[in-house]
């Protein structure tokens, strides 16, 4: 047999896989990766004595949805679909989904024009609730635009809420993004976000593993999300209540070694619950595209360092500053009770009340010295003369 034909059968026989056996069905896993595809598929077809794992009643079940697979369907399906199918060994399958071991996608069906492996390396995993508040929409959109525009990938699962607001913040900055659904990549889902994964497909990729046609139920939501996980170099999490299926991405990524990261929210939020125990726990918090940069991205990509305002009084010198600080706020005092609270010499107070006197922060009352108005008030605010 040529290496061609031996590419052939690998590929109808993952195809065949895929339609048969469940995502990240880890006794299945195990018998493809001891046995080879070839042979598992060859011993589903024949039936008889269940492979080691398998139960009588499991093993039957899975042979009848063999003699239903015609694999070839599945790959003109796709092709109808301008989807293609992508497995273990091919030049764009992203070797990390190899840490997922023998619960590994057999495969992947996706849609789009840019190669799934290149992409992949440079991706982060944004997700969080579906029923979300207008603060979490906002902070997805604005975390993934931001993302985008240093060249990143958004990688979400196309849902209503947090992956939705990822999604579009994306595209928005004409940056890349993929969803990866718990579905056929022909039928989006959910059926409102229809035109927004036919755009995805457009300028980004739509990837699954179950094979076309085939619908989303509640397990197959869950096991998705190791694929967005293991996909990614860290998954951030925006709003998420404590029982959120998004944390099963988080709980993913931190089982493969990957970066989780939060986004805080009002602590009267039920959404937020789930996100502060993460918070409480590995993950890291983050409140902007930046931050999340400096942990997935490259040595010296650093986030710039958070600092309050700089005020006029904040540039004089220490001793200065002391003198200031010494003077009365309602009345003039002279200028032994001023060095006496600056803890310096009368000499070197009346030098740094002329300094101050020159910047508008004190004025010269009689033999004492008293703080100009306008330095009264911004002194209480923590401020200093324009």
């Amino acid at each position: 047999m040529t290496a061609g034909a031996e590419a052939g059968d690998e590929l109808l026989g993952r195809v065949f896989l895929a339609r048969v056996i469940e995502p990240g069905d880890e006794v299945a896993g195990r018998w493809v990766r001891e046995r080879g595809v070839t042979a598992v598929v060859r011993r589903l077809r024949q039936g008889g004595e269940p492979l080691p794992g398998a139960s009588g009643v499991r093993w039957a079940g899975l042979v009848e949805r063999a003699r239903r697979t015609v694999p070839e369907r599945d790959l003109a399906a796709a092709a109808e679909a301008g989807a293609r199918f992508v497995g273990p060994g091919d030049a764009e399958w992203p070797g990390q989904l190899d840490d997922l071991g023998d619960a590994r996608p057999l495969g992947l069906w996706v849609r789009g024009r840019a190669g799934l492996r290149m992409w992949a390396l440079r991706s982060v995993a944004v997700v969080g609730a579906r029923a979300c508040t207008a603060y979490g929409t906002h902070v997805a959109a604005t975390l993934a635009a931001g993302l985008a525009e240093r060249g990143w990938v958004v990688v979400s699962g196309g849902a209503y809420g947090i992956d939705g607001a990822a999604h579009r913040g994306a595209l928005a900055a004409r940056g890349a993004t993929v969803a990866v659904l718990a579905c056929g990549v022909d039928r989006p889902y959910p059926r409102g976000h229809a035109a927004l994964i036919g755009r995805i497909a457009e300028q980004g990729l739509v990837v699954g593993e179950l094979p076309p046609g085939d619908h989303p139920t509640p397990t197959r939501f869950i096991l998705r999300n190791r694929v967005i996980a293991a996909l990614t170099r860290g998954t951030v999490v925006v709003e998420a209540a404590c029982r959120s299926g998004s944390l099963s991405t988080a709980r993913a990524a931190q089982r493969l070694g990957r970066i989780t990261m939060g986004v805080p929210g009002p602590v009267t939020s039920g959404l937020s619950a789930g996100v502060h125990e993460l918070l409480r726990g590995e993950a890291a918090l983050v409140t902007d595209a930046a931050e999340v940069v400096e942990l997935v991205g490259d040595i010296g990509d650093l986030a710039p360092a958070r600092r309050g305002p700089v005020f006029p009084r904040d540039l004089l010198e220490p001793g200065a500053r002391a003198v200031l600080a010494a003077l009365p706020g309602d009345r003039a005092a002279p200028a032994e009770e001023i060095a006496l609270g600056a803890r310096t010499t009368r000499d070197e107070a009346i030098a740094r009340l002329y300094e101050l006197r020159a910047l508008g922060y004190v004025e010269r009352h009689g033999d004492g010295w008293k703080l100009t108005r306008q330095a009264v008030m911004s002194v209480r605010e923590g401020r200093g003369p324009c």
